[in-house]
This record gives structure tokens, C-alpha cells and sequence, in this order.
């Protein structure tokens, strides 16, 4: 059995020129932000409990949590609005499809009883209020000719409703059933947010036109606005009120954050500006905020939640980053305590502690994409999609040198002989490449298509596996390869090989979701009928003391096999990760790490059976 100990969570999807709407639920100090079809739940004060929710058909946009604390309404780019608990598994109530596009912000009504939502569709459909029980439509939400970015529900009576989009309009609507009240054309570029304070007395509009602008929440009229004297110099992406309504904070692409107070008038005068955490490059815009109980959170163009504590904003901020894409390769240093090394295509390295989480990002001198890498002491060897095989020196959280090689062609797969690791195989579409270091030792054709490679250890031996589903076992002399036996198995194109650590055995496996263990010394089928998978292998590991393996395929799952027991005594982590599994390592004999589609990260524990 495997119980999940540990989830090192992907950070938001974010979209340049925009902004993100989290929000959170101040009971649980829980926040909820989504990347991909996933809606991630993260805890302010709880870094390593992370819930996820997967059931999204379609790329999910935004989340909020009832005002009971019950249920989240979350939305896709469909305008699909999806209802469902917060305990129990996430059962789903309701799921109405309310606008004909992507749906950009949706809000509870502060009963509970009715949720608005707006974003993208056809024609004059908008925006939609509807009962969150019977999807019945509450009201006709005219005015608005574009995109409309954000709407709000006045948490107080009598209620109302503000939208606001690309039309530069914001809008007021009076109901329930809500009809057009009134509409304010004093911005000059995109809306992108606005928010009704607390205590139910004011709202806020932000927009790219770096003003924020201020309203009486029961009339609709202006009462003032944020000073223009030290204001933000860049588009105003997402505003949240002081739970005392007393004071706003926005975000913005000129990289700062600034807390507001406002007056009972209507006035917003500057109280502080928060230093972005960052070297100030394009990714520490900051596009999302929000402030909940004592915690100011901000979130990055690059994914970055930073959270600084309200009471004391001189403090340094609390940092949870992570992947925004997919986490394709995983390696772990055996140190004490463990440090995990992720990379996602997008050229990313995160380091992770075990039992602690985020530990930092790698800085690259050269930032290109990442397809596979492997470490070994002090060094990071990686190949991309540029024909390069790099060699980058590790020099505690960051990287050093940088040394790369062009192999010519299109590296597939890479393995170093871990005894000498200077020593690297590359395999391409037609062979493999030996390198020593940056230098090509050879370039080897060898007539087949070939879809995986390893070296042993020792630097003696490679094993190529092929489309057609054959392991060419191969002796190292010199710089040459010689094909000592093929090995017939396999049904389909090979995805993976991995020597055991003590060398004893090697695993492979292929597209047509089966893989074999294999004894060394008699080159014969060590652990057959290892077909448990209904999709394609992606990634296999050993575990330190050689005496399990495991695989992780594109079907979610994760599956452990002791090899000294029959395959079918196997321990399956079923929905790992949504999307499929890319990567895997063991940290140490009773854990394991995996990696994949969704850009998160988990810890599992095996509990022998």
C-alpha cells in the first residue's frame, strides 16, 4: 500500500497583459487558484497540504468558496460552472453551463443562494446570475459589448451587482432579479477587477489605465479615487479590501504591490508599497492579490505567491512557488535531508526539501528548455530541443558554469555512467552518441529507429532499445559500440531502460504499457506479466536497495513491484497525477517521488504489504 505523504503543488497559471482573480475562504486560511484543468486548494499557514480538484473537462479559470465555507464554484473556459463540497471527495453538486466562453470571475451571493459569473460568450451574454441550486437565470445583465473581466455581489443589503470588462464600462445592477441601474465609462483602458468592501459600504474598480476608482456600493455613484501621487506606473491587474474595509491593495505590472487606506469619503491615500520579491525581470509583474485574516498574499507573472504578514509588512514574505508547467524529469540528491530536483519543459529547476517543500529555483546562466536531465554530484546534465547536451556545475542553489556540446541531432534520451559520469550516452532517431564531458567521442548509426538508451555504471556496457520493441545489448570499447545479443519481449516501441543500482538487473518498458525486469549475468525475464498499465510506460525507477521498481505511465498511475514476489502482488497509486505520470524517484527504500502532466509534485510512502 502507498499513502500520500507530501504534495509540493503547481503554482497559477498566469498570462501576460492579465491578471488573476484567487480568492480564498478566512475560516480554513485556505486560498484556491487553478493551472490547467486542476483547482488547487493551498493552506497560508500549512505549506504541505495541498488538496487538488481535477473533474474539469476543459481548461479551469477561476474558484471561490461559498460564504459558508461549504462548497466551491469553480468555471472553466467552456462557461462551465461546476459546484461542489469541500469535504468528502469533493462530491459534485451541481454543473451548469452558463456562458457560451471562457468564464473570467464568479462571485456567491452573501447568502449563499445565487452565484454571478462573467467572462467571454456570443452576442450580448455576458454576464449570468443564476441560483446556485437550479441554474434558474436572477436577472438580465445588459450594457457590456466586450469581455467582461470581474464581477462582484455587494455582501450586504439591499444587493447589488458590479461588472466590469474590456469595454472600459462598469456597471451597476440592482435586483434580485437584477436589472441595469447605471454605468460609468471613467476608465480609459481595460477594467480588470473590481470588489465590493466588507462591510458592504464601497466598491473599487482597477484598471490599465493605472487608476482605481472608488464608489458608493447602494447608489453606484463615485466618491473619490486612489492618489495619483506615488501610484502604480503599470496596468492595475487585481485589487482586495482589509477584511476592516478600511484600507485596498492592488497589484500591478509595474512589480508592486501597495496597501491603500481609504477614507470614509472616498479618498484612497498611499500607506505602503511591498517590494516585490525578485530581480525585477518580466516575470515579477504581479497579477493577482489577495488579503485574508492577517496574510497579504500577491501572486507573480511567473507563478510566485508571495505572503506577507499585514501586521508587520516590514517582515521578509513567505514564499510558495513551484511548476507552472509540466514536470518532466525528477531527480534526487541523497543528502540529509533529501533535496529533490524537478525540471518542466519550459527549462525550469526547482529544488524541493523533503518534509519542508519549495527550497528555491536553479538559476541558469542559460535558460533553454529542458526535455531530460540527470544529476550527479555537483553537476546537471540535461538535453533540450536546441540539438545541445548541457553540462551545468551545481553550486548550492545556484547553478555555475554552463558547458554544452551540439550533438547534431535530436537528443531522444540521455544516461550517464554514474561510476565515471563524465561518460554519457545520447540516444537520436538512428543511434546513439558517446560523449566524455562536451566532447563526442563518437556518433554511432546503427540502422533502426532507436527510442531509449542506458550505460551501466561502470561505463562498460549499453543497452539501446528500439521502435520495434528489441533490446540490443551492447559492450563499450573505446569509443564503439558491439551488439553482444538482442532481446525480443517487448511488443511495442521501448520507452525506458534503468539499471538496478547493484547492476544485477535491468528494467525496461515499452508504449504498449508492459514492462519486464530482466537478469543481468543470464540476459533472461527476471519479472514477467508486468502489464498492469492501460496506457503507455512513461517513466521507471529502482529504489536504493534494488528491491523494487516502479513505473508511471500516461494512464495516472503509478504502480510498485517488488521483484523478488509475483506482478500481480503489485501496489497501484491510482490518479497520481492528472494527465499522466512523468517522472519518478525513490528517495530512499520506503519512498517514492512522482512528477507529471499537472506540474505537481508528490511524496509517496510504501507500506509493505
Amino acid at each position: 500500500m502507498a499513502e500520500l505523504k507530501e504534495t509540493y503543488a503547481c503554482i497559477p497559471s498566469t498570462e501576460r497583459g492579465r491578471g488573476i482573480l484567487i480568492s480564498g475562504d478566512p475560516k480554513s486560511n485556505s486560498i484556491l487558484y487553478t493551472n490547467g484543468r486542476s483547482v488547487i486548494i493551498r493552506y497560508l499557514d500549512r505549506p504541505l497540504q495541498v488538496a487538488v480538484y481535477g473533474e474539469h473537462a476543459y481548461q479551469a479559470t477561476v474558484a471561490r468558496y461559498s460564504p459558508n465555507g461549504e462548497w466551491i464554484a469553480s468555471a472553466d473556459v467552456s462557461g462551465t460552472v461546476r459546484i461542489w463540497g469541500t469535504h468528502n471527495d469533493f462530491v459534485l453538486k451541481k454543473d451548469f453551463r452558463v456562458l457560451s466562453g471562457r468564464i473570467d470571475d464568479l462571485q456567491w451571493s452573501p447568502d449563499g443562494m445565487r452565484i454571478v459569473a462573467s467572462g467571454d460568450g456570443k452576442g450580448k451574454s455576458l454576464v449570468r446570475a443564476f441560483m446556485w441550486d437550479s441554474g434558474t437565470n436572477v436577472g438580465e445583465f445588459d450594457g457590456h459589448s466586450r469581455r467582461v473581466l470581474s464581477c462582484a455581489f455587494k455582501p450586504t443589503r439591499p444587493f447589488r451587482i458590479a461588472t466590469c470588462g474590456e469595454d472600459f464600462l462598469v456597471n451597476f445592477y440592482e435586483g434580485p432579479p437584477f436589472k441595469f441601474k447605471l454605468s460609468h465609462r471613467e476608465h480609459s483602458n481595460f477594467v480588470n477587477c473590481l470588489r465590493f468592501s466588507p462591510d458592504g459600504s464601497k466598491l473599487i474598480s482597477v484598471s490599465s489605465d493605472k487608476k482605481g476608482i472608488i464608489y458608493d456600493a447602494k447608489t453606484g455613484d463615485i466618491i473619490g479615487e486612489l492618489s495619483s501621487e506615488n501610484g502604480h506606473q503599470g496596468s492595475i491587474y487585481a485589487v482586495s479590501w482589509s477584511p476592516d474595509s478600511k484600507q485596498v491593495l492592488t497589484v500591478s505590472a509595474d512589480k508592486s504591490a501597495k496597501v491603500w487606506d481609504i477614507s470614509d469619503d472616498g479618498k484612497g491615500k498611499l500607506k505602503k508599497t511591498l517590494a516585490s520579491p525578485g530581480s525585477g525581470r518580466v516575470e515579477d509583474m504581479l497579477v493577482g492579490c489577495l488579503w485574508q485574516n492577517d496574510y497579504i498574499v500577491t501572486v507573480s507573472l511567473g507563478g510566485t505567491i508571495s505572503i506577507f504578514s499585514a501586521s508587520d509588512v516590514e517582515k521578509s514574505p513567505v514564499l510558495f512557488s513551484g511548476h507552472m508547467k509540466n514536470v518532466n524529469s525528477l531527480a534526487v540528491l541523497r543528502s540529509d535531508p533529501k533535496i529533490i530536483l524537478s525540471s518542466s519543459y519550459d527549462g525550469l529547476i526547482v529544488k524541493w526539501i523533503q518534509g519542508i517543500g519549495y527550497n528555491g529555483k536553479l538559476e541558469r546562466k542559460v535558460n533553454s528548455q529542458i526535455k531530460c536531465f540527470a544529476v550527479v554530484e555537483g553537476e546537471i546534465v540535461s538535453c533540450a530541443f536546441d540539438n545541445k547536451i548541457w553540462r551545468v556545475s551545481l553550486l548550492g542553489d545556484q547553478c555555475g558554469d554552463a558547458n554544452s556540446v551540439d550533438v547534431g541531432n535530436q537528443p531522444k534520451d540521455l544516461s550517464l555512467a554514474l561510476n565515471s559520469p563524465e561518460l554519457t550516452l545520447v540516444s537520436f532517431e538512428t543511434g546513439v552518441i558517446l560523449l566524455r564531458g562536451t566532447k563526442v567521442l563518437s556518433t554511432i548509426n546503427l540502422g533502426y529507429t532507436v527510442t531509449a538508451s542506458a550505460i551501466s555504471p561502470d561505463g562498460t556496457e549499453a543497452i539501446v532499445g528500439g521502435q520495434d520493441g528489441k533490446l540490443h545489448l551492447c559492450s563499450i570499447t573505446g569509443d564503439t559500440l558491439n551488439e553482444e545479443a538482442v532481446l525480443e519481449k517487448h511488443r511495442g516501441a521501448i520507452t525506458i531502460i534503468r539499471y538496478s543500482p547493484d547492476v544485477s538487473m535491468f528494467a525496461s518498458a515499452d508504449v504498449n504499457r508492459e514492462a519486464v525486469v530482466w537478469d543481468r549475468a543470464s540476459r533472461e525475464v527476471k519479472l514477467k506479466n508486468m502489464l498492469y498499465h492501460t496506457a503507455r510506460i512513461n517513466c521507471l525507477a529502482w529504489s536504493p536497495d534494488n528491491t523494487m521498481v516502479a513505473t508511471g505511465s500516461l494512464d495516472m498511475c503509478v504502480i510498485i513491484y517488488d521483484v523478488s514476489k509475483p506482478a500481480s502482488s503489485r501496489i497501484t497509486i491510482k490518479g497520481a497525477h492528472l494527465g499522466g505520470v512523468y517522472g519518478l524517484a525513490f528517495t530512499d527504500e520506503h519512498s517514492i517521488v512522482s512528477s507529471g502532466e499537472d506540474a505537481c509534485v508528490r511524496v509517496w510512502g510504501i507500506i509493505p504489504q
